[in-house]
Order: structure tokens, then sequence, then C-alpha cells
């Protein structure tokens, strides 16, 4: 059986339960409060998100993914413009386990990031199948436009090192062992790395 007490009669009741369970001080506290609110003591009590601890953003450098272009057209200009190799990668972020590992052991690595800041041009290509992950619909064509030149096989994780006169030298698979050994495996490809 449900009893539905009024809204004087409730909150009468559950000042009582809090009453009943404190200490005298408690119970003082609790009871001196506003008109018509009850607050149970030492409850934690909300915040202003204003008057909150400020919260630390960190800068788009701190994932690990700075300087990666998503252009290819872009990319290819670039290296074009710098005589550099571009290394662009095909992932699935949040499906391929493989992708998500060598994102993490290679390519979000501040060892990888300093050997390649000078001597190639990065260039991620990702298709995340969860919803929320979704790039927008401009960066999944310029996704799609580099996979129908680079990855018509569909490949992931696929890693493919490009001349700067746009000659693909090389496309691979994951690679283990971590930057020194991505770094060896680029250096066989292009020796001038």
């Amino acid at each position: 059986m449900l009893f539905i007490l009024p809204s004087s009669s409730m909150r009468a009741f559950v000042l009582g339960l809090i009453l009943a369970s404190t200490s005298p001080s408690q119970a003082q506290q609790a009871a001196v409060t506003a008109p018509g609110k009850i607050t149970a003591p030492n409850a934690p009590q909300p915040t202003s998100p204003v008057a909150s601890t400020p919260q630390v953003v960190l800068p788009a450098s701190a994932d690990g993914m700075a300087g990666w272009l998503t252009d290819l057209g872009k990319a290819q200009a670039q290296a074009k413009a710098t005589n550099r190799p571009i290394l662009a990668v095909f992932s699935g972020s949040d499906w391929c386990k493989p992708c998500i590992v060598y994102e993490q052991e290679v390519f979000a690595k501040p060892e990888f990031a300093d050997y390649a800041k000078d001597r190639l041009i990065l260039a991620r290509f990702d298709f995340p199948r969860q919803k929320r992950n979704q790039p927008s619909a401009a960066q999944l064509k310029l996704n799609e436009t580099a996979a129908a030149q680079l990855n018509r096989e569909g490949d992931f994780p696929l890693a493919v090192v490009i001349a700067p006169d746009g000659k693909v030298l090389a496309k691979t698979g994951y690679i283990a062992g971590g930057p020194a050994a991505f770094e060896v495996y680029l250096k066989k490809i292009v020796p001038t790395l």
C-alpha cells in the first residue's frame, strides 16, 4: 500500500527522519534553513559553475595529434613546398584495436612527434563507426577522397609513405616496437630521414 503525504506533511516527515538520525547540533543546523527547504547536514551541496574550481583545459597539442593534417591536398602542397615525404595514416579510432594500439604506441608519443616535426608531413584520416565520433560531412568527404587515392582496399590501420612528388613509396600496417621501430622502418623507405 502506498501513502502519499501532502507536501507540508512530507517536509515534516523528512525533517523528523533527519532529526532522529543526527546529533542535537546537527539537527539544529538542519532545522534552521530557509522556509520550505530541508537539507541533510553534511550533505554535499551543489556549487555554481562560476564558483567551482577552475578546470584545466589542455592545449590541442596535448592529445598527440598536433601538426597532423586532415586534408590530403594540403598535405601534398606542403610536401612539395618543403620537399618532405608525407606519412598518411588511415585508422578506425573507435573500433579497430590495432589502430588504437598504433596510435597509443607510436603516433601519439612525444618521441615520434619530435622525430617527425622537421622530417615528415603528417596526415591522418579517421573512419570511426560510433555516431558520437563521426567527423563533419566536409571532413568525411576529405577522408573518403584520401582513401580513394591511397587506401582502395580499406586496410586498417594503414600507414602510407608518399614522396613529395606524390609517388607512393610504401604501405604498411601495424609495426610493433614503438616510435623507434617505426623510425627504423621509415629510414628503410626514405634513407635520408
